[in-house]
């Protein structure tokens, strides 16, 4: 959960870069909210609607007739159709081994740490800032955030821990 805010907050004005899901992304998202973190079908519900009012522009819409025709793991195809049709420069998953490394002519697939670690050169003090942001927030020091993003992207928390 703690990566899941970090991108968000990333996306946010002025945002570092644009996020964009789908209706089936979503759904998938808050199916896998109850089914893996235990969420309550109301909290998942929540998040949803939160990414909605936040990110009004974040929709494809669309890409529906592409699924048929992507090449990759069939239960990920409106993942990749929905990319494609929206033409991203990055498709972020954790699950790479059911993407092509390189989706199309412009969207590669990357995981979570590596993404980060390409916004991070583009922009250090943005993620800086964000993170201390996140950290108040929540009512961690960043040092603790550090600690739980590690759990999932622990090349990117070993990236920031380094420059030090």
């Amino acid at each position: 959960m703690p990566l899941a805010d970090t991108l968000l907050r990333l996306a946010e004005p002025p945002a570092i870069f644009d996020a964009r899901w789908s209706e089936d992304i979503l759904g998938e998202m808050s199916r896998t909210l109850v089914r893996r973190f235990a969420k309550t079908p109301a909290n998942a519900r929540y998040r949803v609607a939160a990414m909605r009012k936040f990110f009004p522009h974040a929709l494809v819409c669309g890409y529906e007739p592409l699924v048929s025709q992507m090449g990759n793991h069939p239960k990920d195809r409106h993942v990749l159709a929905a990319a494609l049709t929206c033409k991203t420069d990055y498709l972020v998953t954790f699950n790479l081994r059911d993407f092509p490394a390189m989706a199309g002519d412009h969207t590669a697939v990357v995981g979570p740490s590596a993404y980060l670690k390409t916004l991070w050169k583009l922009d250090r003090s943005a993620i800086d800032v964000r993170l201390r942001e996140q950290a108040a927030a929540i009512g961690f020091g960043v040092e603790e955030l550090l600690d739980r993003l590690a759990q999932s992207i622990p090349a990117f928390v070993e990236l920031l821990r380094s420059r030090d």
